[in-house]
């Protein structure tokens, strides 16, 4: 028997191949009011990637002499590399850098998509049913949004990484929903967040500034259906079941943070460029050598994506002292629980939000014959 972990009703789970339980007459008539408010605001970002008046993918960019990320972001461009790199190249490998980031997103998406339709059917809460599949919805326009960005971009999209994909192929076919949870809805969720708050902030493209801001109006509710189960769940864990969940995340956490730093995972990128990954990795090792001081530096960034993420884990009450040393070793945790105030990605949530909403003002729903 799989151990869902939820310890309230609105979490409920059946096994996977139970439907019948799903027409109990019963069933239909105890919906959780727990999800009533997320699903209410879903109109209230609409937004259609197919429609240039949301994000329009024709405008240009120069992917041969503009860096669509700083330079500074990306850690291969130091040291040896810079040595055997002319200027055009060294932009060439920055964007191509970007374009696996914006990849990785992409295989996220598509993950985050199945795993939301994978919960319908688990779930036995009919509001939670709902929220996951209006999730489901709003993850497919993402991968649509995505997938066409890179396609206008570069043509195709990068491989999904070793430790990724492995990583979402547990979590899609995990019996557990606490897994599904955890691993998905407030990990990955939280490092997209992290993420797309860094492109928002940091892109000189500004098709990728404004889609970043639209999926950003999604995925801050994504985020919160966690949280929900979070604030249900975890005070009423038994001490075994706690170490459990502290676990797992410590478990997606480490992957995650392999997905990211690791120059193996981006491997496909250097051999156009002449440069094999196993000297990458080296040269990149040489001049990071003093990478706490640099690490410390960089994590004072609002938008720092592994700091977005131990956020999340602390507010949630995930992390223990048992845990608390794998995440100070990349995050001052004191600092962190001292920080007040909203995360720059909601506020920029918010901020697309209220631009939606304009833009929606006027929208005529398909079939609604005009005024």
């Amino acid at each position: 028997m799989a151990q869902h972990i939820t310890h309230d009703p609105s979490y409920d789970t059946v096994d996977r191949d139970a439907f019948p339980v799903m027409m109990d007459v019963e069933r239909y008539n105890r919906r959780s009011d727990a999800f009533d408010q997320i699903i209410s605001a879903t109109h209230d970002h609409f937004w259609d990637p197919l429609d240039p008046k949301y994000v329009d993918f024709s405008q240009p960019f120069d992917l041969e002499n503009e860096y669509l990320m700083p330079p500074e972001q990306v850690p291969e461009l130091t040291g040896a590399v810079l040595d055997r790199l002319d200027e055009g190249q060294q932009i060439r490998l920055a964007n191509e850098s970007t374009r696996w980031g914006l990849s990785s997103i992409l295989h996220g998406e598509q993950g985050a998509m199945s795993l939301s339709a994978s919960l319908c059917h688990i779930l036995v809460d009919p509001g939670a049913q709902e929220y996951a599949s209006n999730q489901a919805r709003e993850e497919a326009r993402h991968v649509t949004a995505f997938a066409r960005y890179i396609k206008t971009r570069w043509g195709t999209a990068y491989t999904v990484g070793d430790a990724l994909g492995s990583l979402m192929n547990e979590l899609v076919m995990a019996p557990e929903v606490y897994k599904k949870l955890v691993g998905m809805q407030m990990l990955i969720e939280g490092l997209a967040m992290g993420a797309f708050a860094n492109l928002h902030r940091h892109t000189n493209d500004p098709v990728l500034k404004r889609l970043v801001q639209l999926v950003m109006t999604d995925e801050a509710f994504h985020h919160k259906f966690g949280k929900i189960w979070a604030d249900r769940t975890i005070p009423k864990l038994s001490a075994k079941e706690h170490e459990i969940v502290e676990d797992w995340a410590a478990k997606c956490f480490e992957t995650l943070l392999y997905n990211l730093t690791n120059i193996r995972q981006k491997r496909h990128i250097y051999p156009q460029f002449g440069l094999e990954w196993e000297w990458v990795r080296d040269a990149v090792r040489e001049v990071y050598s003093d990478r706490d001081s640099m690490r410390r530096e960089s994590l004072r960034d609002p938008t720092n994506i592994m700091r977005v993420l131990v956020k999340t884990l602390l507010n949630a009450g995930i992390i223990t002292e048992r845990t608390r040393p794998l995440y100070a070793n990349w995050i001052d945790v004191d600092d962190l629980e001292r920080e007040e105030g909203l995360h720059i990605g909601e506020a920029i949530a918010d901020d697309g939000i209220a631009y939606l909403r304009e833009l929606n003002a006027g929208r005529r729903v398909i079939g609604q014959k005009p005024i």
